[in-house]
């Protein structure tokens, strides 16, 4: 089994809403309050955040903050693929989910011949982008940047200039062209869609498993279903964003939806996942303390991180 390494993303330059960045020490304090020795036994890197951009104002209304996204997803994707390198499992913290892209990236820039799955649990799809967004925030962009897509076909918007220079640029960080193939994705509990992401969605058949589903089959089967989907895969990246939990339990996170998974299904699924000796990288995102009482969405959050480190501990090593 390689060993563990945390990567600390305290990063909230594509969100929405602030508080982000504050959710990786909210799960360190949640670790001490459940008296866990997660951060005693593994060691951690702190990836380096741009977070005073944001006082200045965002210049780039359909790509909010783009530039500052840009140099975190740089090195975002330098720390993964380093730690990669020295034969690490990068265990990610971060705050707002744009920074996931730079993990993809630097999975790709590491195994650069090496099919990558990836696995996103979210209520959102993330599929929007600079042509399509109706927002702005890029931590609703990484998979199409991962794609290396524009959905010209859905266009609202005509973003130009420094924008479009920065969106191209940002699809080529780590290696050139797209991380991942849209049949080489699984969605699980997605259920808050824009018009413009159903279309590429539907487009291209992309793998779904809905809330329903791990409500009736059980979090454990959906988890094997969805690592049967991508059967063809060589590595595989899990990405969990807390708003798949049901809005009933996570009030702290920036856009809570209803209707979600439970925190033991979350914890089922991800512990799951973790156990396939494919997955080469496992991410928690977007807790914000700030949005929250008695710290609960962090203790659930941390709950579900720790389920998930003891699975990759516990797993037999993928043969190279």
């Amino acid at each position: 089994m390689k060993e563990i390494k945390i990567i600390e993303v305290k990063s909230e330059i594509g969100a929405g809403t602030r508080g982000a960045s504050l959710g990786v020490e909210a799960m360190k304090i949640a670790s001490l309050d459940l008296k866990s020795d997660l951060f005693r036994k593994y060691d951690s890197v702190e990836v380096e955040n741009v977070n005073e951009l944001l006082f200045d104002g965002a210049e780039h209304s359909f790509a909010k903050f783009i530039d500052g996204v840009m140099v975190m997803e740089e090195r975002v994707c330098l720390e993964v693929y380093e730690q990669l390198f020295d034969d690490f499992f990068p265990l990610i913290m971060a705050g707002d989910h744009s920074t996931a892209y730079g993990t993809m990236a630097g999975i790709k820039k590491a195994y650069p011949k090496k099919r990558l799955g990836v696995i996103w649990i979210d209520a959102h799809a993330d599929l929007n982008t600079p042509f399509t967004t109706p927002s702005g925030h890029m931590n609703t962009m990484p998979m199409a940047m991962a794609l290396g897509l524009d959905n010209l076909e859905s266009k609202v918007n005509d973003p130009r200039g420094t924008t479009l220079d920065y969106w191209e640029q940002i699809k080529d960080v780590g290696i050139p062209g797209p991380k991942i193939n849209s049949e080489d994705v699984v969605y699980i509990a997605v259920r808050d869609l824009q018009k413009a992401e159903n279309y590429y969605l539907n487009k291209y058949n992309v793998n779904f498993i809905e809330v329903e589903d791990v409500k009736k089959k059980g979090a454990a089967e959906m988890a094997k279903r969805a690592l049967t989907m991508l059967d063809h895969c060589d590595l595989i990246y899990v990405s969990f964003d807390v708003d798949s939990i049901d809005s009933r339990f996570s009030t702290g996170t920036g856009t809570p939806v209803p209707n979600g998974i439970t925190v033991e299904e979350a914890k089922t699924l991800c512990s799951e996942l973790c156990a396939d000796p494919r997955v080469c990288a496992y991410e928690i995102v977007e807790v914000n303390p700030t949005l929250d009482t008695e710290n609960r969405m962090a203790e659930s959050a941390f709950e579900i991180l720790e389920a998930s480190a003891k699975a990759i501990e516990t797993r037999p090593v993928l043969a190279e």
